[in-house]
């Protein structure tokens, strides 16, 4: 039906204000209790209701459902010298309240054994208050599966699950940023780093050969060759390719520059383990907070994914290997010459352009360049000037116009 269990859309102007709010209070303590409350038909007729409300925990203790049973006791609450009451009509609506009550009862009585006759009373007695101790619990069937096999639902899959989606987006900025700095994981801590990570994506793909999932029609799958046929045909290979050691090979300083660049173009498959992070935040979207921190996210992904992009063509123009001098009409040669760090010739070594600014300026400028010209500001300090610079800027415009489109729509 979509509405309140405090069946507030009931009440008239009879109902009494101050049942109807400790109703509600019973909802929100997740409390057990019992009213009398009188509430109104779709034709406005009047309806006394006996209600009891009971919330139900499941194994950890947790509120997840709320019984709430609802009594006509309308002949109960009819004054006897009411003509309408007399007769065959009162004894008619009397005996289908108590047989109403009475089937409510045997409901809810657990089945009493042979030997327990001495405890019926006591247990019809906890019956009619609602005792938490005889209150059912809602737990979900364990389905039984082979030993080797995890259900995909269980604590330890879950906390794992949550270590993937952290490591996924350590992947997600890590890997634009290296493919497009160019940066060779000298620095052993950083390359310790990617080895473990690379190692627990091989650890996850072993561990999805072996669980559980949902078929079609709503059921666990716990058939192993079933499993494995599905993990294969759906993220096997994507999943394999985006643990591939690319960081140590790119460590050693005899690879060529040519394998060495396709090795870190590899990395970028890697970001399509977000596809999988996107399903497992689908049943997040109903909380408010949570939509608004994966917006943020998310923006800021964006942002730092065409920051990268950005210093990808102000680094394949800033030197004209045709003429091997470099543009003055570059954002990166402008930037060199404002912070102090100018691009200069070696003529007495390698006879090439060296200096410029460094990898963390120019990272933080061209952040500052993305997230203004999605945010539509663009204060114009940092502005493109080349034609490959102009063209990225207008894609980049429309992307802030789409987001900021469908964000206020």
């Amino acid at each position: 039906m979509q509405k309140s269990s405090t069946c507030s859309f009931m009440y008239g102007e009879l109902t009494d204000k101050e049942t109807s709010e400790k109703v509600r209070q019973t909802f929100e303590n997740y409390e057990m209790n019992s009213f009398e409350i009188l509430m109104y038909k779709k034709n406005r007729m009047p309806v006394w209701f006996f209600v009891k409300i009971a919330p139900i925990r499941n194994e950890q203790d947790k509120v997840v459902l709320f019984l709430c049973t609802f009594n006509d006791i309308t002949a109960f609450k009819q004054p006897i010298e009411d003509e309408s009451s007399k007769g065959w009509a009162k004894f008619a609506r009397l005996t289908r309240a108590l047989t109403s009550s009475r089937g409510v009862l045997q409901q809810l009585a657990p089945a009493v054994h042979k030997g327990e006759n001495v405890h019926k009373h006591s247990r019809l007695a906890e019956v009619l208050q609602l005792g938490s101790e005889i209150l059912p619990q809602y737990k979900q069937e364990t389905p039984k599966t082979p030993p080797h096999i995890i259900l995909h639902y269980c604590l330890f899959k879950t906390t794992w699950d949550w270590v993937i989606l952290i490591l996924t987006f350590y992947t997600a900025i890590m890997v634009p940023y290296n493919v497009s700095f160019k940066t060779k994981q000298n620095n052993v801590t950083w390359l310790v780093v990617d080895s473990i990570v690379d190692v627990i994506f091989l650890v996850d793909i072993v561990l999805n050969f072996h669980t559980t999932f949902v078929g079609p029609g709503g059921e666990v799958i716990s058939d192993p060759k079933l499993i494995r046929m599905n993990y294969v045909k759906t993220w096997f290979v994507i999943d394999l390719l985006s643990c591939l050691p690319y960081d140590v090979i790119n460590a050693f300083e005899n690879v060529d520059e040519g394998i060495s660049s396709l090795f870190s173009s590899l990395k970028v498959v890697r970001l399509l383990r977000l596809g999988r992070v996107a399903r497992k935040l689908d049943h997040y979207i109903e909380y408010g907070a949570a939509v608004l921190v994966l917006l943020v996210c998310v923006f800021g992904l964006a942002a730092h994914w065409l920051a990268c992009i950005w210093y990808s063509i102000g680094d394949y123009e800033v030197i004209d290997e045709d003429t091997n001098n470099v543009r003055l009409d570059s954002w990166l040669y402008l930037l060199g010459e404002t912070v102090g760090t100018p691009y200069r010739f070696n003529i007495s070594g390698s006879s090439r352009w060296e200096g410029g600014p460094s990898k963390d300026s120019v990272y933080i400028t061209s952040l500052y360049f993305t997230m203004t010209s999605l945010t539509s500001i663009g204060f114009g300090n940092i502005a493109p000037n080349t034609d490959g610079e102009k063209i990225f800027a207008v894609a980049m415009m429309m992307i802030g116009c789409e987001s900021i489109s469908f964000f206020v729509i």
